[in-house]
């Protein structure tokens, strides 16, 4: 019998060694497991209703078995009480509410028991095993794994990792890229989310940090740090460019990057189905870094609008196809890369605009200062477009122009200011006739033109303004870059704010809707102050 106990006692150690090797977790989970599992027997064998607890002895095998009872005058509960003298049975010095412990014999697994505990033990080590799962690779995101294709399931990709499963979704998979059972393929990490059924690690082919990281791995002055990936922009399975900057004055970016006779770019490109990749200069200044971004193509002139978030860019004529690429391909990556909108323009299309603003702004001055058609057009080539930039530029500035003197100068800046005043009442007998309400007027940084804006997308009151988000009112439109004249998209990526076009920033949106809602708050102590008096009155 002794040696029945002692190669069971052997037995139970050697389960909990074999499990907690195989799943590699910690070998104390398998031994709570197992307590867990003895202690649901027990309760079977003994009663539901008892405080059970069961020991088994991680070096020895050794299980002790044991229910724990509260020492009490009266007893209530015959499974977790015992009265004085009964308690005084098993500790002399028992005294009421002490908690004893009362041994119990051990117990014989039988069929149902043993199938039980089975169950509670792979549930807990399951748990464990996704929680280790977890931990291993919540740290992990960003780095490329090496995984072998277990499945495709609708489209999505089930790679095994080793000790778990990983998921490249359609989306995240190079188009036109055949993945077999059993290909080894290498991936980004791109997240890893807590789940019921276990983490659910997300990898990705198509990311533009996964073409970074294979830069990494091939080109050792990128993973030294002396050379820095600073953008990156792909159309999967296609083309795609990188903004490349050295820290080292003696190390071209560039050319260690394609290596020698391209073989470490090529290893890239393999490794991206045949993806073909431009290699360009970062630069600090965006024209310049704009201009080798839409390499291979030449640029003639970039024009930065700063309130619009834009760049035009010119071209000479014979270039604009390869600018744009095909499909837009080109315009769309640099565009990506530099994280602005581009329009393409060649140089016949911006002389033609040229002309066409200096006719349209020469014009304006004519009906708006009453100027002759030569001192407008000798404003317009001055650089000046608006009136408010004549209305109120120093006005030396205005007199140094050729030909013009101080006198000139002051009535033209007089004629510009009466201008603005007529466009602000004609916006204002325009905005009231919206019936935007004079409240509004009194809101910081909205001009009579901005109300009538306001009045045309249905926002009148102090409320309306007041329920908006801040990027309802001022976000900027964000538009796909396109050569200029081309239809625009039916469906633009971000169709902006109501007052977007007015180049407000998002902390002026939100002192204007939080100077709407103030009302709110003074209406409360209003409110409350009414409710107590006709508290007072009912009272009465």
């Amino acid at each position: 019998m002794a040696n029945a106990v002692s190669a069971n006692r052997a037995e139970l150690i050697a389960i909990a060694d074999s499990v907690a090797k195989e799943k590699l977790i910690d070998r104390a989970i398998v031994i709570e497991a197992m307590e867990e599992a003895i202690q649901r027997a027990a309760k079977n064998r003994y009663g539901a209703e008892m405080d059970i607890r069961a020991k088994l002895d991680a070096g020895t095998g050794d299980l002790r078995l044991w229910r724990v009872v509260e020492v009490v005058e009266e007893v209530d509960d015959l499974y977790k009480q015992v009265d004085l003298k009964g308690a005084q049975k098993l500790k002399k010095d028992a005294e009421i509410g002490d908690f004893l412990v009362d041994p119990l014999p051990p117990i014989e697994f039988g069929r149902i028991q043993a199938q039980a505990s089975k169950q509670i033990i792979f549930q807990k080590v399951r748990d464990a095993e996704r929680e280790r799962q977890h931990e291993e690779f919540k740290d992990r995101v960003g780095e490329i794994i090496t995984g072998v294709v277990k499945r495709v399931e609708f489209g999505h990709v089930v790679v095994d990792l080793g000790r778990a499963e990983g998921v490249i979704r359609r989306d995240q998979q190079i188009p036109r890229e055949v993945v077999r059972v059993g290909d080894r393929v290498r991936s980004l990490i791109l997240s890893v989310r807590r789940e019921n059924r276990g983490p659910q690690i997300f990898l990705s082919r198509a990311h533009p940090d996964f073409m970074k990281k294979l830069f990494a791995q091939e080109v050792p002055e990128i993973y030294d740090g002396i050379i820095e990936i600073k953008a990156a922009a792909r159309d999967p399975g296609s083309r795609a460019k990188i903004g490349v900057i050295s820290r080292d004055s003696s190390i071209d970016p560039v050319g260690a990057c394609v290596g020698m006779k391209g073989s470490r770019v090529q290893a890239v490109v393999q490794e991206m189905q045949g993806e073909k990749i431009d290699i360009i200069p970062w630069s600090p200044d965006t024209a310049t870094f704009v201009v080798n971004a839409l390499q291979p193509a030449n640029v003639a002139r970039v024009v930065i609008d700063e309130e619009d978030d834009r760049i035009e860019v010119v071209v000479p004529d014979d270039q604009l196809s390869l600018a744009i690429g095909r499909r837009g391909q080109n315009v769309r990556l640099a565009s990506q890369l530099t994280g602005k909108a581009i329009d393409i323009l060649t140089e016949t299309d911006a002389s033609e605009k040229r002309q066409a603003d200096f006719v349209r702004n020469s014009e304006m001055f004519q009906n708006e200062l009453d100027v002759d058609e030569t001192l407008a057009q000798l404003l317009v080539a001055e650089g000046f477009s608006e009136l408010e930039e004549v209305a109120y530029v120093e006005l030396d500035e205005l007199a140094s122009i050729e030909g013009f003197d101080d006198e000139l100068a002051q009535e033209l800046q007089s004629r510009a200011q009466e201008a603005l005043e007529r466009r602000e009442d004609a916006a204002r007998e325009e905005r009231r006739a919206l019936g935007v309400e004079d409240d509004l007027a009194t809101m910081p940084y909205l001009t009579e033109a901005m109300l009538v804006t306001l009045g045309k997308a249905g926002i009148k009151t102090l409320d309306d303004l007041a329920d908006l988000a801040t990027d309802e009112l001022v976000e900027k439109r964000r538009a796909e870059p396109r050569r200029r004249g081309e239809e625009a998209p039916r469906k633009p990526e971000n169709k902006g704010g109501i007052l977007g076009e007015y180049g407000l920033t998002d902390e002026q949106g939100n002192e204007i809707i939080m100077a709407a809602r103030a009302h709110w708050f003074e209406d409360e102590p209003a409110a409350a102050e009414a409710e107590e008096d006709a508290h007072a009155e009912s009272s009465q």
